[in-house]
């Protein structure tokens, strides 16, 4: 891989180390500590997640105009600022200001880290987005594992750790992502009409497939809000909760090579690995419905991990092959606000859930959600004339 390649990696993974310490725990802290109902949680991630969308949505059209760099520093200042901020004030309001804000700056920094990997390493194909997948959930078995310890001891020292990694996320950026070069060339005018009609073609493929990714994170969001809740009511500890991250990550580091080995074997295209990975997400939460102790949720998470190492690293793909020249940073804003989208719904739809009816009904609708994920996903390419750019690209 490139030298610019591992330095978003190692960017990627300090950047989600920093957040893991925070992000599991806030349904807990919100519900535990401020005393708040799951719905008020729920909608309070709601804003974090919106935040996050226009961010997102932001940060992938100045990648276009501006370039990676100064895109991934104005999203990084915007965040630490906020994160300060929180450190000093956790209470409530001031709490859900400041997140909303974090929510924001970093919805700016991820279509630009996405973007840069898929540029500097165009023959990679799908491992240059893998790479800062891991690299991702590398930071959240770490960050989780130590946050379910600090918090037992201090949340306060939760907000400080935060802030910390962030800093050394700066200290990475300033130094190491400004003389990376990234290929923004734009069509040639004579072209523009051709492209015009195939751009309208794969955007509206990618919002097809995108509808189903969306869905998908509005269930798999749960483990975070509603289904975190709801192990400190059967009284499994934030140190076993914040283990059952630590072992998803753990996985998903570990099982790459495995995993690489059963797609060639397989000779999939990306659309298969999608489906695939709803269908295990599907038993996954089979399993966590009828769980009533932490190994059932143990087995339930290795589960989950599984199908989400089939879908996760394949969308961003699938949309980097779609988009044009010059609008690779608009696309993956795309499908980075698609995932904040269902972060943003998935708590306060699961948290309205369990509050009117039960768990039981949660997990009903949630298995319901991805069915409609495996009929979006099997038709969103029917329109493409190439179908090459999204198939057989597992290399």
């Amino acid at each position: 891989m490139p030298r610019a390649l591992w330095l978003l990696i190692i960017g990627m993974a300090v950047n989600v180390i920093g957040s893991s310490f925070l992000w599991p725990l806030n349904t807990i802290y919100i519900h535990d500590h401020l005393g708040k109902s799951l719905s008020v949680a729920g909608i309070v991630l709601m804003l974090n997640a919106g935040a996050n969308v226009i961010g997102n949505l932001y940060g992938g059209h100045l990648f276009d105009k501006i370039g990676g760099y100064k895109s991934i520093l104005l999203g990084i200042f915007i965040s630490l600022a906020a994160l300060i901020g929180l450190t000093f004030w956790h209470g409530w309001p001031e709490y859900v200001v400041f997140l909303t804000i974090v929510g924001f700056g970093t919805g700016i920094i991820f279509p630009s880290m996405y973007a840069m990997a898929g540029s500097v390493w165009k023959e990679g194909g799908r491992k240059s987005f893998n790479a800062l997948y891991v690299a991702q959930n590398l930071g959240v078995a770490v960050g989780a594992a130590l946050g379910g310890l600090v918090a037992d001891y201090s949340f306060q020292l939760i907000f400080l750790a935060n802030m910390v990694m962030y800093v050394i996320f700066l200290l990475i950026a300033v130094f190491g992502y400004k003389n990376i070069l990234v290929d923004s060339e734009k069509p040639e005018n004579n072209a523009k009409a051709e492209k015009g009609i195939k751009s309208k073609a794969n955007l509206q493929a990618l919002m097809i497939l995108c509808l189903g990714y969306l869905l998908c994170w509005v269930a798999y969001v749960q483990w975070t809000t509603t289904i975190a809740s709801y192990t400190q009511e059967i009284n499994i500890t934030l140190t076993q909760y914040s283990f059952l991250w630590t072992i998803n990550g753990a996985i998903i580091v570990l099982g790459q090579p495995l995993l690489n080995g059963v797609l060639k074997f397989l000779s999939s295209s990306l659309k298969l690995q999608i489906l695939i990975g709803i269908g295990i997400f599907i038993i996954s939460f089979i399993v966590a419905g009828n769980a009533s102790a932490f190994s059932g949720f143990l087995v339930a998470m290795i589960i989950l991990t599984i199908g989400e190492m089939f879908i996760w690293p394949a969308v961003p793909t699938v949309a980097f092959s779609l988009a044009p020249k010059g609008r690779e940073g608009f696309y993956q804003g795309i499908v980075n606000s698609t995932a904040t989208g269902g972060r943003m719904i998935g708590p306060l739809l699961g948290g309205m859930l369990v509050d009117l009816y039960s768990m039981s009904a949660l997990f009903t609708v949630l298995i319901g959600l991805f069915l409609i994920a495996i009929v979006t996903t099997l038709l969103y390419d029917r329109n493409l004339r190439v179908s090459g750019t999204v198939r057989g690209q597992i290399q």
